[in-house]
């Protein structure tokens, strides 16, 4: 099986590069781990995405909780949507606030995985 490239959607890298270096550490290997077809351990799936295409990461440390979600729908690449510290006191559930972000950025994963298939297509009738 071929690795997926990685594909970091809007300012997911640079939320990612804010986070502290252990958490970084952690979403890093999860995210290697999903370009090669597999699940870290401390992955679910994102409910309210209707498949099990969209895929976050936690991670708890002394500063707070972590998440990272990507999706894994598209055979082009992983791409990564939002990596942000949770700050809602609600119990587990992804702030509203977040989720949206992680919806649009699903949008924009779709049209640059659709980009990337016809690329390949037109490289491939040449």
């Amino acid at each position: 099986m071929n690795e997926k490239s990685l594909k970091w959607i809007a300012s997911s890298y640079k939320d990612l590069m804010a986070l502290p270096r252990g958490v970084q550490r952690l979403f890093g290997y999860a995210l290697s781990l999903a370009q090669a077809g597999r699940r870290h351990a401390d992955t679910k799936v994102l409910k309210g995405f209707g498949d099990a295409g969209v895929v976050e990461v936690i991670e708890n440390d002394e500063g707070g909780t972590y998440r990272a979600v990507y999706t894994v729908r598209y055979e082009e690449a992983v791409f990564v949507l939002h990596c942000f510290q949770k700050k809602s006191r609600r119990g587990t559930e992804t702030p509203k606030e977040d989720m949206d972000i992680i919806r649009n950025r699903l949008k924009v994963a779709a049209e640059k995985a659709k980009e990337l298939r016809d690329e390949k297509e037109r490289h491939q009738r040449r």
